[in-house]
């Protein structure tokens, strides 16, 4: 598929991400592409609407920034089944893949038809609140109950398809996919799972009894979480990093596989293996300084 409209995503008017926007804007005007930005960015000479609005009519999206700014644009495209590119103007960047030395020819290459798909499981996440109130929201690193209220544990129960696990004392509990294995998770002592895997990953965030271990779950299972009712401490629900709502005792969080999925776009040469040892420095003595 050859892209015809493309939405530009960013979170940031930083000066390198305003840069590499410029010499995007001129590669999609060379290939007579439709352009639609954020009503926010600060560049001129194209066309602008609000930001909820470009999945809507564009047939791709680029996110120029971090892995954050992925995680924006799958939230806003959720819906729509769009394919997204990052150019990685961040740090780590597992899901960014594009560099900026390496995107004028790469992005080049993905205009032309010369890439890969590949779909990304997301978790669907129904909070029902004590009052009868149900909120969803989907997540395509991590769903996190956490506590609030700084120096105090939470402690609560979970339960896999409705069968009870165990009961929890610590600071929450990192709910993640495989692409979220390598974020939150991953500082909290969880695997790394290959993307490619239907499943997902329960992480205990600092637990008080060290036998609270990651468990890994098949995706057809579901997850449900509450507060224990001797809970006096103020938790919270995130998804991908969002602040959704404080939970409290009588509310339950139930996760599931989502049916919709991420797509992303990767230029030719794509390795996630290599994106791995890049990131986390494998095969490399990182005791040893290069030259400047």
């Amino acid at each position: 598929m050859k892209f015809k409209s493309v939405g530009i995503i960013t979170r940031s008017q930083d000066d390198s991400i305003i840069e590499s926007i410029h010499q995007l804007l001129m590669i999609l005007k060379e290939y007579k592409c439709d352009v639609m930005i954020s009503r926010e960015c600060s560049i001129d000479n194209v066309s602008k609407i609000n930001e909820n609005e470009i999945p809507k009519t564009v047939d791709l999206l680029i996110a120029v920034g971090g892995d954050g700014t992925i995680l924006h644009a799958a939230n806003l495209s959720h819906d729509f089944d769009l394919p997204i590119l990052g150019i990685n103007r961040g740090q780590l960047g597992f899901l960014a893949d594009l560099k900026p030395d390496e995107m004028q020819i790469n992005i080049r290459k993905i205009l032309d038809g010369d890439y890969t798909e590949e779909k990304r499981m997301m978790l669907k996440a129904e909070i029902m609140k004590a009052n009868g109130e149900l909120q969803e929201d989907r997540a395509l690193n991590d769903i996190v109950l956490q506590r609030s209220e700084t120096g105090r544990m939470l402690n609560f129960t979970t339960s896999v398809s409705n069968q009870y696990i165990n009961n929890h004392a610590g600071d929450g509990i990192i709910i993640a996919t495989p692409t979220g294995s390598t974020a939150y998770s991953m500082s909290c002592g969880g695997p790394i799972i290959d993307p490619s895997l239907d499943c997902y990953v329960m992480v205990p965030i600092c637990p008080h009894t060290l036998s609270d271990r990651p468990l890994v779950l098949p995706q057809e299972k579901s997850i449900e979480l509450e507060l224990q009712q001797n809970n006096k401490n103020k938790a919270e629900i995130t998804i991908d990093g969002r602040s959704i709502c404080e939970f409290s005792e009588n509310d339950k969080l139930v996760i599931n596989k989502s049916k919709k999925e991420t797509i992303l776009i990767h230029p030719p040469g794509y390795d996630y293996y290599e994106t791995l040892r890049t990131k986390l420095y494998w095969g490399q003595d990182i005791r040893i300084k290069k030259d400047k």
